[in-house]
């Protein structure tokens, strides 16, 4: 069974996700930006006795790499980003000081992740979507048997990515939406970057920004 830890990190107010099944771990995005929040991370893992597997981003910006390094480093885990995001994540490092975080140290990754590749740990399995528009390189984690996605910034409770940032683009974004994600059954639950859960079917009929009715 799959157990899902969520924890809201730094001032962005970003989502970390710690997936667990039989002891195995993978780590979504973690945000943790200091000392107390890199502590809780820690503790959890500690105290659930996890052996964490793979560090993986849903996409490269600042508010979802923040923790990279340190996870990487302290569990010694392979990490996996979609490779068009890689520009993405190599550009932080030069504005990390402007948003208050000059403590940032690069972290790069081990290898990358395309549509259609699958990442297994403790008997779980996720399929990778790749989802660009927020991001070149943004991808999601579905969880078919769980019925469950890690979206990242692609798609929010009544809401979606925003698309003015570089490599950004709306109509891509739309699209990814409406073919990857609302092509997945109305059950699915979805598991943003930012924000409460929602599901696929919620999204597809109220959603402001895409909801099919907009089509």
């Amino acid at each position: 069974m799959l157990q899902i830890k969520t924890f809201t990190f730094n001032p962005f107010q970003e989502n970390t996700y710690v997936l667990s099944s039989q002891s195995e771990a993978v780590i979504i995005d973690p945000g943790n930006s200091d000392k107390k929040e890199t502590e809780l991370l820690d503790k959890y893992i500690a105290e659930q006795n996890l052996t964490i597997k793979y560090l993986l981003n849903t996409h490269c910006h600042i508010d979802h790499v923040l923790g990279n390094y340190h996870v990487k480093e302290k569990y010694k885990v392979l990490f996996m980003i979609h490779e068009k995001d890689l520009p993405v994540l190599r550009s932080v490092k030069s504005y990390a000081p402007n948003y208050g975080f000059p403590m940032y140290t690069e972290c790069l990754p081990d290898s990358f992740l395309a549509e259609e590749d699958e990442v297994e740990f403790g008997g779980a399995k996720a399929k990778v979507l790749f989802v660009p528009g927020h991001a070149p390189g943004h991808i999601a984690f579905y969880f078919e048997k769980e019925k469950k996605i890690f979206s990242g910034d692609v798609l929010f409770r009544s809401s979606i990515g925003r698309t003015d940032l570089p490599g950004g683009n709306f109509d891509t974004l739309i699209e990814s939406i409406h073919q990857k994600i609302f092509s997945l059954p109305d059950g699915v639950e979805v598991y943003s970057g930012h924000g409460p859960i929602t599901s696929v079917g919620i999204e597809k009929v109220s959603n402001p920004f895409c909801a099919l009715s907009l089509k």
